[in-house]
């Protein structure tokens, strides 16, 4: 029987959140009525989160990496390498709800000119995050620094399968022959932006994207807790200004650097005086937001991840992502 959803998932030193992630998916694919397989690529982790793919009765492949790439490398390899129709990436720290895939596929499945469609994201607290929004340029921008993004600028809002610009990667369904067609993912983005570019690639080749508030999946975003690292902020600012570089003007990506700057030093500003928030995050977001080439990113982290491993001298004390 023919392939009709291979899951997807990268993983990069999350040992424990892997095994939450794969015990979703086998709950998932208890339920579903069509052929599925699972691909676990393991970003050179050195937590033995390979070995324990491998032994998770639900893992049909692992992919295991001997040098740490960037997600839109190992996402596109892996829609690649898949068999099925249609590919649910997953991040290792996304845990699938019950029903999320059935919702997904059916939604899919059933408007021929969606390329993908996004899962509504979770805090292991229930509380919903962000997961769709309008593309990035000067007006969105503009409606940020008024403080009207909640109202203007998210998009995953309401009961109903709805079309937005793009959805959050942590669980998004793709129709791999729209993949195929706009080249996969653009490698240049290492992380960060990259399902921006993807999904308004899939929107210029005709194709759109679905937001699905049935499906749901709880966003454990291990990566961001503890507060965010400098490379983080770096690589997150480098590559809003390259997506805006690539789809827009050097006028627009001028102005979107500098009121997006604004709205972080507001920010920055606000947390001198609200408790629990820290004023020299913001200023590192200003800096790195109209500066975007300097400092080093998290791909610059991965470069000396592996350098160190080719070395021989073992992996750093904490491995970037």
């Amino acid at each position: 029987m023919p392939v009709e959803l291979s899951f997807c998932v990268v993983n990069t030193e999350q040992r424990g959140l892997l095994r939450y992630c794969l015990d979703a998916i086998a709950r998932e694919r208890a339920t579903v009525d069509f052929e599925t397989e699972v691909l676990v690529l393991d970003n050179a982790s050195q937590d033995g989160s390979a070995d324990v793919a491998r032994r998770h009765p639900v893992t049909t492949e692992v992919i295991a990496l001997t040098e740490r790439r960037g997600k839109s490398e190992n996402d596109s390899a892996l829609l690649q390498r898949a068999r099925g129709r249609f590919c649910l990436l997953l991040n290792e720290d996304s845990e699938l709800e019950p029903g999320a895939t059935v919702a997904l596929h059916a939604a899919l499945a059933a408007d021929e000119g969606a390329g993908a469609a996004g899962a509504m994201l979770v805090r292991p607290d229930g509380v919903q995050q962000p997961s769709a929004w309008r593309f990035p340029s000067p007006g969105t921008a503009l409606l940020t620094a008024l403080f009207l993004h909640k109202a203007l600028v998210v998009q995953s809002k309401g009961e109903r399968v709805r079309t937005v610009d793009w959805v959050q990667s942590a669980a998004m369904l793709v129709r791999r022959e729209a993949a195929a067609e706009i080249g996969y993912f653009d490698p240049g983005f290492f992380v960060y932006s990259d399902e921006v570019d993807f999904c308004r690639r899939l929107r210029d080749a005709g194709w759109h994207t679905l937001y699905v508030p049935e499906a749901r999946a709880v966003h454990h975003e291990q990566l961001s807790t503890g507060g965010v690292p400098a490379r983080r902020i770096v690589e997150f600012s480098r590559n809003r200004d390259r997506y805006m570089r690539k789809h827009h003007s050097a006028v627009s990506a001028a102005l979107v650097r500098y009121l997006t700057a604004w709205t972080y030093a507001l920010r920055a500003a606000g947390a001198l005086v609200l408790p629990g928030h820290d004023p020299k995050r913001y200023l590192k977001h200003v800096s790195a937001t109209l500066f975007p080439a300097r400092g080093e990113g998290l791909a610059e982290g991965a470069e000396e991840f592996n350098r160190q491993l080719s070395a021989g001298a073992g992996p750093p004390a904490a491995p970037p992502a």
